[in-house]
Parts: C-alpha cells; structure tokens; sequence
C-alpha cells in the first residue's frame, strides 16, 4: 500500500494529471482507491458497464479484444478513461499479467474534481486525442499493407498465370484506360457519357 506521500508522487507522474496544481492532486490522490489483483485476473470484460479510470502502479495488464492483444500496460499508464465520460459499455477487456496493484478513480470522484478544478478535463481530452491518433496511424499504416501485399500478390499471380501459358506479361493499364479516358473520341460529341 502506498503512503500519501508516494500516493502523491506516483500521481504526479501519470501523464493526464502532469499538468495540474500540487494542491489538487493532494486532493485527488487522497480520494483513490488501491485495489490489488492477481496474476491473469480479469480486470473488466468488454461490454461491461464501467465508470473507473484505473492507473497501473506495478504489474502490467493486457488491453484486448475477442481474443486479439491490442496494448500491454506498465507502471504509470492508465485505462478505462473512456468510461468515466459516456455511458457506454467497456469497448475491449483488461487483464492483469502479473500481480497487478491500480489506484482507481470513479466517474463520480472524477466529475467532482473537475468541478474544483477543469484542467483535469483538458488533459484527459488530449490524452483521448493521441491515442484516437495513434490508433488512426496504425489503421492507415495496415491499410496500406494490405493494398501493397494485394497489388503485389494480384500482379503475381496473373504473371504465373501467364508464364505457363507461355504469353508475355502485360503492362497494367495506366488510369486513362482504368476509367475509359483513353475512348473519349468514340463517344458522340467526344465527350465522356453520362
């Protein structure tokens, strides 16, 4: 269990409360809870109804859904923010990987010190924004895989195709003719037809 001095300290350091004044996160640092959890104990399912923030203080837990690891978390991060501002259900599960101690601050107790003091509110905002970003960079980023990995793949089995029937490879179409610019004279008026 930690003292209120390390409680403090430890709050201090969790990046959506950096920002704010040492006499609130007194404050909110006294009003957590500690809970301490098992080794692969289910921490909240997804779909679960929630209304905490919980903060790692040792151990590491597994953000996941339907089986697929999206994060693993150590000291110092939190989750389960989204929570504490909609009602809506937990949107992945958390388990814990070690013997995991979290400090927890409901919807409640957040709402409270936000009405105290409304920098918390901005810093969970930008806490919320970067990793919507980052979520959209690997999104992108896996999206392009897939389009390089299927033009690449496409490319090579046409050329297999081709090479045991013994013809040449053919030059893929250039995008007049993907899209019929290179027939606009067959038209009448030689224009495109709409």
């Amino acid at each position: 269990m930690l003292t209120s001095v390390d409680r403090l300290l430890f709050v201090r350091g969790v990046p959506i409360f950096k920002e704010l004044r040492d006499d609130f996160l007194v404050r909110l640092a006294s009003i957590m809870d500690e809970l301490s959890f098992p080794a692969n104990h289910t921490i909240f399912t997804e779909g679960q109804e929630g209304r905490a923030l919980y903060i790692v203080v040792s151990g590491r837990v597994s953000v996941h859904l339907r089986g697929q690891e999206l994060a693993k978390l150590e000291k110092g991060t939190c989750f389960g923010e989204m929570s504490l501002f909609d009602a809506e259900p937990r949107s992945a599960s958390v388990t814990t990987l070690d013997s995991c101690e979290c400090l927890i601050l409901t919807q409640q107790q957040l709402y409270e010190a936000i009405d105290e003091t409304p920098g918390i509110a901005v810093n969970i905002i930008r806490l919320l924004s970067r990793r919507i970003r980052e979520l959209n960079h690997e999104l992108n980023e896996k999206q392009q895989e897939i389009q390089d990995l299927a033009r690449q793949q496409g490319l090579g089995y046409l050329q297999d195709a081709q090479r045991l029937q013994g013809e040449p490879v053919p030059r893929p179409p250039s995008e007049d003719v993907l899209f019929g610019l290179d027939r606009v004279n067959e038209f009448p008026y030689g224009g495109v037809p709409y």
